[in-house]
């Protein structure tokens, strides 16, 4: 006679929408504040994204009855010199701005990232080389390289993204460097060196992953710092070049308007950048208390 013995049921793996349902509860619980602002950065997104269809006006469509007319029913955020509308414009101007952070955080941060675990994982000669370069970039300014890199590769969205970008593989480089020097010691490691593993797979089958939550923090937290210099070479004339909208370039133009320029020609800009920036910010705080575990009992 034989008898079956039936275990119990295995709980089913949770599927990734519900995990991350469940980490922005947490976050919502943890960091409420962070929270807001991220629901201020996705609407901000989402404006940018949406700005073809929501946009009450081109953004290249010029007024010439309306020619730097003041908020009203017709322009809300008012007129430029040409009768531009301005509301239109900042809208525009989040999609170029956006884009051009964006892009130009995961290029560096991932580029930086790489770099930064093969300079951990493998040492030597080639970490310290390595860490003579990154020394040297981080000796200029942001804003300085970024201007000198868009001016010698001259003007376009492509070319700011690479500016910005090259500014921000430093940090990436050295804050992962700095993880993969702390995960290479721990057991499982040994664990799978003492197994015959490669270098690749060690790299980034064990070590790599352990090191996507301080990458999340590098991004969103340097997103704020993307927009700042994009705004700074757009205003300075060697980031994108006009007529297409960027914020920096519309407080670039506002000085056009004579030795005073209008105020809703340098306030809404400049709002949109401010809280812009804010969000991302206090977001990637938030992000930083959620995925820090010595931070996680403070929040």
């Amino acid at each position: 006679m034989t008898t079956t013995v039936t275990g119990a049921a295995v709980p089913a793996p949770p599927s990734r929408l519900r995990t991350i349902a469940r980490s922005i509860r947490t976050l919502v619980r943890r960091a409420p504040l962070s929270a807001f602002w991220g629901v201020i950065a996705a609407l901000i997104v989402t404006m940018a994204i949406a700005a073809p269809v929501i946009a009450p006006y081109p953004p290249l469509k010029s007024d010439f009855r309306a020619m730097q007319k003041p908020p009203s029913e017709a322009h809300w955020f008012g007129t430029d010199q040409i009768g531009r509308d301005t509301l239109s414009r900042v809208m525009y101007g989040a999609q170029s701005s956006l884009t051009v952070a964006l892009g130009a955080v995961v290029f560096g941060t991932t580029v930086g990232a790489l770099w930064g675990l093969a300079c951990g994982y493998f040492g030597g000669r080639f970490d310290m080389a390595s860490q003579r370069v990154i020394e040297f970039l981080q000796s200029f300014p942001d804003l300085i390289l970024a201007m000198a890199i868009a001016m010698a590769l001259g003007g376009g969205m492509l070319t700011v993204i690479v500016a910005i970008a090259i500014t921000r593989i430093p940090f990436g480089g050295r804050v992962i460097r700095s993880v993969v020097l702390s995960l290479k010691e721990m057991q499982y490691v040994e664990a799978a060196r003492g197994i015959g593993a490669s270098h690749a797979r060690m790299m980034f089958r064990h070590i790599l992953p352990q090191c996507v939550a301080p990458y999340l923090i590098l991004a969103t937290t340097h997103l704020g710092v993307a927009i700042i210099i994009e705004a700074s070479l757009g205003f300075l004339g060697v980031g994108i070049p006009p007529p297409t909208p960027t914020w920096g370039n519309m407080l670039a133009d506002s000085l056009n308007s004579g030795l005073v320029p209008p105020w809703w020609l340098v306030v809404f800009p400049g709002v949109a950048i401010t809280i812009t920036v804010l969000a991302f910010n206090l977001l990637g705080d938030g992000i930083r208390d959620l995925l820090d575990p010595r931070l996680r009992g403070s929040v």
